[in-house]
Order: structure tokens, then C-alpha cells, then sequence
């Protein structure tokens, strides 16, 4: 079963050329790749796997055209993985605690998706978002959730301490959480 970056992007590209078949396998290959992705993420009902997989795996089937044959398959698979794992938090908004999305959103590295189509409308709601909270706690999600940096590499850039720049971190995304779950009401 092919798991490799390099395994998996040929059979999506023989898979965009017409190959039924490649794209059945490659499908297939998915699986458990996703399984893991949202087990270790999301610690909740085995049903919530899934659905997230099956979810994935249809958005995969009917976004493939997005995808960049450029790219590296798995940085597109992942961003379409982190879009249906958002999805779900806003469906499931009343059932899911602050730290468990937050820890999530956190782990999946959410906010550097690439690739995607959605990419440019997201990075303007999280600009949008970001805005609306004081710029010590927008810098430390910026850092932390867009660029990437550990909170080390944050705190050392921003000239604050380490635990300074998880609790903003963790402040403003409480912040945010209670701002969109207003805002639907």
C-alpha cells in the first residue's frame, strides 16, 4: 500500500489523467492516513473519526481539480483534512469545549493551509479575526498558529516570555471562540 509522498502524488496525478483505478487506490491509501490525522487530533467518539474521514476522503474525490501538480500531494491532502476538521467544530460549536478545538485547531497547524482553494478567503477572516483582539495576543497566534514558530521562537522575536506567549495565545483564542459564537446567535 503506498504511503510515501511521492507514492501518493503519482497516483493522484494518474488519477487526475483519467486512471480510475489509481484513483480508487489512492483513495484507499488515504484511509488510514486519516484515520491517524484526526484520531490523534480530535480524542473524541470513534464515529467523529469517521465521518471526518469519509468526509475527506469526498472532498479529496471532488476537489482534486484544486489540486496543484506542482505541489506536494500531502501539504493539499492535510489542508483539505484541516477544513473539514474546522467544518466540524462549527457544525458541533455547542458540543466541543474551547481547549479541545483550540488543542486541534493547534496541532493540525490549521491556519498554514496552502494549496487550497479557500486558502486566500481564510487568510482575510483570520486577518479580520485577528484584528479585533489587542496585537500582543494577535501577534502570539500569528506567530504561533500562522507562521508556525514555537512558542520559544515567538516569545524570543516578540521579547516576552515563553508562558507569555501561551497564555495570549490561549486568551485570544478564547476571545475569538466567544466572538463567533456570539456572532451566531
Amino acid at each position: 500500500m503506498p504511503d510515501g509522498e511521492a507514492e501518493l502524488k503519482c497516483l493522484m496525478l494518474a488519477g487526475l489523467d483519467g486512471d480510475a483505478t489509481a484513483q480508487a487506490a489512492l483513495l484507499r491509501a488515504l484511509v488510514p492516513l486519516l484515520r491517524s490525522f484526526y484520531g490523534h487530533r480530535m480524542r473524541g467518539a470513534r464515529e467523529d473519526v469517521e465521518d471526518l474521514v469519509q468526509e475527506t476522503l469526498i472532498a479529496v474525490h471532488t476537489r482534486r481539480e484544486s489540486f496543484d501538480r506542482s505541489r506536494p500531494f500531502t501539504a493539499w491532502l492535510y489542508a483539505v483534512a484541516r477544513y473539514r476538521m474546522v467544518d466540524f467544530f462549527r457544525r458541533r460549536r455547542d458540543l466541543v469545549s474551547l481547549e479541545t478545538m483550540e488543542m486541534a485547531l493547534a496541532e493540525s497547524g490549521f491556519l498554514t493551509a496552502e494549496s487550497f482553494e479557500e486558502a486566500s478567503s481564510a487568510r482575510m477572516d483570520v486577518d479580520a479575526l485577528l484584528g479585533t483582539l489587542s496585537s500582543k495576543q494577535a501577534r502570539a497566534i500569528r506567530d504561533t498558529h500562522v507562521e508556525g514558530k514555537t512558542a520559544a521562537e515567538a516569545a524570543a522575536g516578540a521579547g516576552l516570555s515563553e508562558s507569555d506567549v501561551k497564555i495570549s495565545v490561549h486568551r485570544g483564542l478564547k476571545a475569538l471562540a466567544a466572538r463567533i459564537k456570539g456572532s451566531r446567535k
